[in-house]
């Protein structure tokens, strides 16, 4: 088995984007087993070496810049080595700097423009598309959104995800078109289709080349961390650099 999913998106050669597995690491009991996460509990000696483990695994060039991540829209640019910035997207000219981002359920999304100078990652759980994590970051890119590409990583799938009437109506007062990503079930509330708000929110600000988008967190528990299935669980990285 492949030690992590590689992005599969038309990126000029140089660009490398992934997320990990669960899979492959230390970590034990609620967290086994490549946990990458230092903040749910994990010892932090299990933590540091799976963290070697995925540098080497992915080949990565240099240890990534991670965010402490609070479902907000902070956008940082080029974080310096160890900061780890309170924020939930980072941006990047800089060739080797690994951008990353831990879910655990909540989207992932990677964005560059077409010619590859500059990077994007974003953290997009429900609170953060509705907040406009995913507007924020590609004005920070600095290019013509009709110029970049995305790329969803894993997330929880619709019929995986209930949510209450109070979410539902965040992004209605937003826009009325993102009803068609709510299915209401049986009990009253709805199942919501994060794949489709974040594709919504791309294509309002110009972003229309996505990718991705059919992988499910909560459906696949041999190869993804979910928090929605497991409560206390591990967290996946998803990455971008280029080199």
């Amino acid at each position: 088995m492949m030690d992590w999913l590689c992005a599969d998106w038309p990126v000029p050669a140089g660009i490398v984007a992934g997320t990990t597995y669960r899979y492959g690491g230390v970590s034990d009991g609620p967290w086994r087993s490549f946990n990458l996460g230092a903040h749910v509990g994990d010892s932090n000696t299990a933590v540091s070496e799976n963290r070697r483990r995925f540098r080497e695994r992915c080949g990565l060039p240099d240890d990534p810049r991670w965010l402490q991540q609070v479902h907000g829209v902070t956008v940082v640019a080029d974080p310096a080595a160890g900061a780890a910035p309170q924020a939930d997207a980072v941006v990047t000219r800089a060739k080797g700097l690994v951008c990353a981002v831990l879910t655990a359920d909540c989207l992932p999304v990677a964005l560059t423009t077409r010619d590859g100078r500059v990077l994007g990652l974003a953290h997009a759980g429900w609170r953060g598309l509705a907040a406009g994590v995913l507007e924020r970051t590609v004005a920070a890119l600095g290019a013509p959104p009709g110029d970049m590409l995305a790329w969803l990583g894993p997330a929880i799938s619709q019929p995986a995800f209930e949510v209450g009437d109070e979410v539902r109506d965040q992004f209605l007062a937003l826009d009325d078109s993102a009803d068609a990503c709510f299915a209401q079930n049986p009990a009253g509330r709805w199942q919501a289709d994060l794949y489709g708000l974040a594709r919504l929110r791309l294509a309002k600000v110009g972003v229309k080349d996505v990718h991705g988008g059919a992988r499910c967190t909560f459906g696949e528990p041999d190869a993804f961390f979910s928090y929605r299935r497991d409560g206390q669980c591990g967290r996946m990285a998803t990455f971008i650099y280029r080199y």
